[in-house]
């Protein structure tokens, strides 16, 4: 519990997303978000708001912890589509990274599908998305967000 304490509060986030997946391109589209993060259930639970004000939508994340387990769920929503995005990814962190994985369709295609969060510090964070088509031989990044803190006050 508590592994995503570190989101809570404010963050600029510089975004960087591949135009075009599963061709091998590396063009990327840059934009800016705002992120707004809090916990819950005693650090059990996480949630957070990202606004993507060139873009004209935003983002929701909902994380939930289960202590048998020892997992984390992660599920996503887009204010395009109005509804949890399912399946949600799975994990946990290990050495101050954490991996969260499913077994998803993109573009009709069957995919694995990975978070990563890491380069944890109280000012900034990591977080990426990649996909594989060939059994976790292979990831293809297609989304990063740089996490900093914004300022107080």
């Amino acid at each position: 519990m508590g592994d995503f304490d570190f989101l809570v509060g404010t963050w600029n986030v510089a975004n960087r997303r591949l135009r075009e997946r599963h061709v091998g391109g590396d063009d990327w589209d840059e934009f800016p978000g705002v992120s707004v993060a809090r916990s819950f259930f005693g650090g059990a639970g996480s949630f957070d708001e990202i606004t993507f004000p060139t873009r004209g939508f935003s983002g929701a994340t909902v994380r939930i912890f289960d202590p048998a387990a020892g997992t984390w769920s992660i599920y996503w929503m887009n204010s395009r589509r109005g509804m949890l995005e399912l399946p949600p990814v799975v994990g946990r962190f290990a050495a101050g990274v954490g991996t969260f994985l499913a077994d998803d369709v993109d573009e009709g295609r069957p995919v694995r599908c990975r978070f990563v969060w890491s380069a944890v510090t109280p000012t900034s964070c990591r977080w990426e998305q990649a996909f594989s088509t060939d059994g976790e031989r292979t990831w293809e990044t297609n989304w990063v967000m740089e996490f900093t803190r914004a300022p107080t006050g």
